[in-house]
């Protein structure tokens, strides 16, 4: 059972080692036992090597790769497992994957799901998940693989601005009716940057003041998901837990609202 927050390995991708134990730790003793890393997120997979050596197995630990051959996903699979100091991940995930050309590479001979199927035959994968940007692709994959997680953007702004590219309520449907894991991301986006600074790590604006997060957050957590995956800042952690500690489902009533609230809004997706 995965807490209903989830850390978001990104927050670790340009922080000291002496910050991340930091987040770690609050995350631990606020009892967060998903943890989501990935090669691309710089050094978080060394950030988080001290921390598996004592609580692997405490944690649900969910790796991914960006590759889409079979020989170039072994090859990432190894080295994040030698990052990590582990010996087994407990899902494994294709990273980013919204072109439905990368898709059937991935599942086609010779693709990034060979190795995948022969990592959980030698017990180095428990499961097998997707993740990206782009619901169709990933509601294109439940339909041709028995995925264990999808991992997708979810948000009251994408809800208030719904096309085609950022609907990912087909995508809920049918991983409901199939039992896969729900994971959501960007729960707490708000809107791309207005600016050129930045006062977060994140690449999209979020919502900071605590009552906002506790909106934002509530309403992904009403949407029937399995874990909210914190975002790419350790500064928005504490506030993103206090608001999963004290989460209630947000009646149909409070969610339009909130939608309507958004209409001013740009939605994150498309881009």
């Amino acid at each position: 059972m995965s807490s209903v927050v989830a850390f978001g390995g990104a927050a670790l991708s340009k922080v000291e080692q002496s910050v991340a134990d930091e987040a770690v730790r609050l995350a631990l003793d606020h009892g967060v036992n998903h943890f989501d890393v990935a090669p691309t997120y710089g050094e978080a997979e060394l950030r988080l090597r001290p921390w598996m050596k004592e609580y692997r197995s405490q944690v649900f630990l969910a790796c991914k790769t960006t590759k889409r051959t079979r020989d170039e996903a072994w090859a990432e699979l190894r080295r994040s497992m030698e990052r990590l100091g582990v010996d087994s991940f407990d899902l494994y995930q294709l990273h980013g994957l919204d072109k439905l050309e990368e898709l059937d590479v991935a599942l086609g001979p010779g693709g990034a799901m060979e190795a995948f199927l022969e990592a959980r035959e030698q017990g180095l994968v428990r499961y097998i998940g997707i993740t990206g940007h782009r619901p169709p692709t990933q509601v294109e994959a439940l339909k041709r693989f028995d995925l264990d997680t999808v991992l997708f953007p979810l948000n009251y702004v994408l809800r208030a601005h719904r096309v085609e590219e950022n609907d990912y309520e087909p995508l809920l449907r049918l991983a409901r009716a199939r039992d896969v894991g729900l994971m959501a991301i960007k729960a707490i986006a708000k809107r791309p940057w207005q600016t050129e600074t930045h006062a977060y790590e994140t690449w999209y604006e979020p919502f900071d003041s605590q009552r906002d997060i506790d909106l934002a957050l509530w309403f992904a957590l009403s949407q029937g998901i399995t874990t909210a995956v914190m975002a790419g800042d350790v500064r928005l952690i504490p506030k993103i837990l206090d608001a999963a500690e004290r989460r209630r489902e947000l009646s149909e009533t409070e969610q339009a609202e909130l939608v309507k609230s958004a209409a001013s809004l740009k939605p994150i997706f498309p881009r």
